[in-house]
């Protein structure tokens, strides 16, 4: 009896080990699996990973002291690693997007400004108030119009950065803003910046833009009537002071990408904005990338996103 108890213990031992032990397989081969999947989304080259390295970052409240909210009116300045000499390394003022919205913040772009970084270009990562953080219409606005105007001021305290040959970039809500601001003039309302002191980019590239908002609200866009506070029917003053399609300045190069399976902000808005600089004899290039969707464009996993910095850098180096 003791025996063939002893040898049934010996057996139930047994298949709870074979048990155990194929589960440690299993577990194993799901655990070695995730590192391929990942990769399969991640950038195709990693060498700009290594480069951020050595970038720096410095923090700089564009409002004065008990103005606006420090937590949200600030700039983050990405430097390349090493020593630069005066007006030596290029300028691109990022825009973040969001649908105007504090569900999304600066943190959007920071891959971005680190990528361009370790292409040995500046990249100002503005933050501004937004819908449910303080934001709305005029806030939001003034916010971006002050941040920009900032950028004077930046060039004196970091010499080496060179203001003279600038880009502008935004996406989504934020190329909005970014076409927006470039393009202020002297018919744009004083709570928007002095027209004195008005920051003036070489070029603005827009990633995904609603660059038309009247048609955008026509359409059923309700962030833009949010953003707005009302229909073009019930606040037009405030669709003319900052929809880009009715701020067109001929003088200024603007580039206009959009995903062509864009479900967030139609690419028609590109479309619509860039034949009507066209049409005023501007100079407006657009630029539809077939399958993509509207994150894509700044997603450091997609296919594009080297694409997209590679566009960014090569129009601060238009010469080369």
């Amino acid at each position: 009896m003791t025996r063939r108890l002893s040898r049934r213990t010996i057996a139930l031992v047994t298949a709870v080990l074979v048990l155990i032990v194929a589960a440690g397989v299993a577990v194993g081969v799901r655990q070695a699996t995730r590192p391929a999947d990942r990769a399969t989304t991640a950038p195709t080259s990693t060498s700009e990973d290594s480069a951020t390295r050595g970038t720096s970052v410095h923090r700089y409240a564009y409002l004065p002291t008990g103005v606006g909210d420090p937590r949200q009116d600030y700039g983050d300045l990405y430097l390349p690693a090493g020593e630069h000499a005066e007006d030596s390394v290029p300028l691109v003022v990022l825009v973040h997007g969001g649908g105007w919205t504090a569900r999304y913040g600066a943190g959007l772009f920071d891959p971005i400004a680190r990528a361009l970084a370790a292409q040995g270009v500046a990249a100002y990562n503005i933050e501004y108030r937004r819908i449910g953080s303080g934001g709305g219409w005029p806030t939001t606005f003034s916010d971006v119009a002050a941040a920009v105007d900032y950028v004077p001021t930046l060039d004196r305290l970091n010499p080496e950065i060179d203001t003279a040959d600038s880009t502008l970039v935004g996406h989504s809500a934020g190329a909005q803003l970014a076409v927006w601001a470039g393009t202020r003039n002297a018919a744009t309302p004083p709570e928007f910046g002095d027209p004195r002191s008005r920051w003036r980019p070489t070029r603005i590239i827009s990633l995904a833009g609603p660059l038309n908002l009247e048609r955008a609200a026509d359409t059923g866009d309700t962030r833009v009537t949010r953003i707005l506070g009302g229909t073009p029917a019930q606040v037009p003053d405030r669709y003319r002071a900052v929809d880009p399609i009715e701020n067109i300045d001929p003088t200024m190069p603007i580039t206009a990408v959009h995903g062509t399976a864009d479900r967030v902000v139609s690419p028609s808005q590109s479309m619509s904005f860039v034949a009507a600089v066209q049409r005023a004899r501007g100079e407006a290039r657009l630029v539809l990338l077939r399958g993509q969707s509207h994150s894509a464009l700044v997603s450091p996993r997609s296919s594009v996103f080297l694409q997209i910095i590679r566009m960014i850098t090569a129009s601060t180096r238009p010469s080369a």
